[in-house]
């Protein structure tokens, strides 16, 4: 995959998730700073920080993204969101606008 299908999406604690880019646009937020024009790093990077968001929470996030993909083309599936993690999880989702 080229590096230009690909975001990387950095948790609280540094850690570094490459995911499609396709799948980083369903968080409108994530969308807005990938596209804006006038040069953020973000759209010239190709890579997110998020020093709110810890690694767990993030992770769900992008299972979320691939899950959110697959079930607006027909696949019908449940996606399992552990109850310890509901409301971090939901403030995340918020900002994210997903």
């Amino acid at each position: 995959m080229k590096k230009e299908e690909t975001v990387k999406l950095i948790s609280a604690e540094g850690f570094e998730f490459v995911i499609d880019k396709k799948a980083a646009m369903v968080s409108h937020t994530i969308r807005n700073m990938l596209t804006s024009p006038g040069g953020f790093a973000e759209t010239q990077l190709g890579e997110v920080t998020f020093p709110e968001i810890s690694t767990p929470i993030l992770e769900k996030i992008c299972q979320y993204f691939y899950w959110s993909l697959q079930y607006t083309s027909g696949k019908e599936t449940e996606f399992h969101i552990e109850p310890e993690i509901t409301l971090e999880l939901m403030m995340a989702a918020n900002y994210l606008h997903t």
